[in-house]
């Protein structure tokens, strides 16, 4: 089976809330909420696939001494297994706008499960929720 690598961040704002992004239609599980972040690509470390994705799908600019490590997702799809490690991130220069169609919205971490997201993404949540 195929493994993927996948970077994804817990942006936190200044009231504790996280970041969510819905996928757009037309795209694989289209209308389910994550994380941003994004695939690694050969060469990248998880920590540079995220300052590149972020600048590319929320047109922010953040640093790798601001990414937390967190937590991780491990999780089979029908043909690809998904690592994903989780960062948390409080500092970053910009304001989170949506740049490929997605609709992004700040949560409370006690709200997170009340948004369907993917298999991926849902053990994710009571970590935030110890964190925040």
């Amino acid at each position: 089976m195929k493994m993927v690598l996948v970077s994804a961040v817990a942006l936190i704002d200044v009231d504790g809330r996280v970041l969510l992004a819905q996928r757009p239609a037309g795209k694989s599980l289209a209308g389910l909420w994550e994380f941003p972040g994004g695939k690694v690509e050969p060469g990248e470390t998880p920590e540079h696939a995220l300052i590149r994705e972020l600048q590319e799908e929320l047109g922010i600019n953040t640093w790798s001494s601001c990414l937390a490590p967190l937590s991780f997702a491990s999780h089979s799809y029908d043909d690809f297994h998904l690592l994903m490690p989780l960062f948390a991130c409080r500092k970053w220069e910009g304001i989170p706008a949506p740049r490929e169609g997605q609709t992004l919205k700040w949560v409370h971490a006690r709200d997170l499960s009340s948004y369907p997201m993917p298999p991926a993404d849902i053990p994710l949540i009571p970590i935030l929720r110890e964190l925040l």
